[in-house]
């Protein structure tokens, strides 16, 4: 009986599958483990963008607050609708022309301060409470209206100065101390009454023309 030999080339090609199966585990071994490392990475990235984007002033800088602010308000006289700060409030002796003036007052809604003076007091002669500055003052001669030199009492609480002379001084005679103009001067045919005409004199400092 006769004994087979065993083939050397068979065992030669079982080794050569063993190790072409060994090289095929290794390999997917690291190929899972790269899939493992990006994914790690990809979720490291993605936790990094959503934190971002919930908090956007991380990734940004705070936005500057905005100029102003609600108690910066302009000084002055609030304007009213359709006058000119120039005919709401007595501007005499402010040396700026009366277009910047009124620009300002269009442009804030405010009718600026009067120059002149450190404490911006308006020209003119206080007006008493209750007395039309056309009652209080005489403005025979001003081109004014008694309407538009009234509001301007009413508004800055001053009766502006008589206009119709370069010094702004209301026309008459001075008075005398401790005199009244109907004892100064005579009004006779004056169809004033005395009261009215010596008012006029204690309030102005002048005693009227005679009408």
């Amino acid at each position: 009986m006769r004994t087979r030999k065993k083939m050397p080339h068979r065992t030669a090609l079982r080794h050569t599958r063993k190790a072409a199966a060994a090289v095929l585990i290794a390999v997917a071994a690291l190929g899972l483990t790269a899939c493992q490392d990006g994914e790690t990475d990809s979720s490291s990235a993605s936790s990094a963008s959503s934190a971002s984007a919930s908090n956007p002033q991380s990734a940004a800088s705070t936005p500057k607050a905005g100029r102003g602010s609600a108690s910066s308000t302009p000084s002055g006289t609030p304007k009213k609708d359709g006058m000119k700060c120039t005919d709401q409030i007595n501007y005499a002796g402010d040396p700026r022309p009366n277009a910047e003036i009124n620009s300002i007052g269009e442009n804030t809604g405010y009718c600026p301060p009067v120059k002149g003076s450190a404490s911006n007091t308006p020209s003119g002669t206080p007006k008493k409470d209750g007395m039309k500055c056309t009652d209080q003052i005489n403005y025979a001669g001003d081109p004014r209206p008694n309407a538009e030199i009234n509001s301007i009492g009413e508004n800055t609480g001053y009766c502006p100065p008589v206009k119709g002379s370069a010094t702004s001084t209301p026309s008459g005679t001075p008075k005398k101390d401790g005199m009244k103009c109907t004892d100064q001067i005579n009004y006779a045919g004056d169809p004033r009454p005395n009261a009215e005409i010596n008012s006029i004199g204690e309030n102005t400092g002048y005693c009227p023309p005679v009408r």
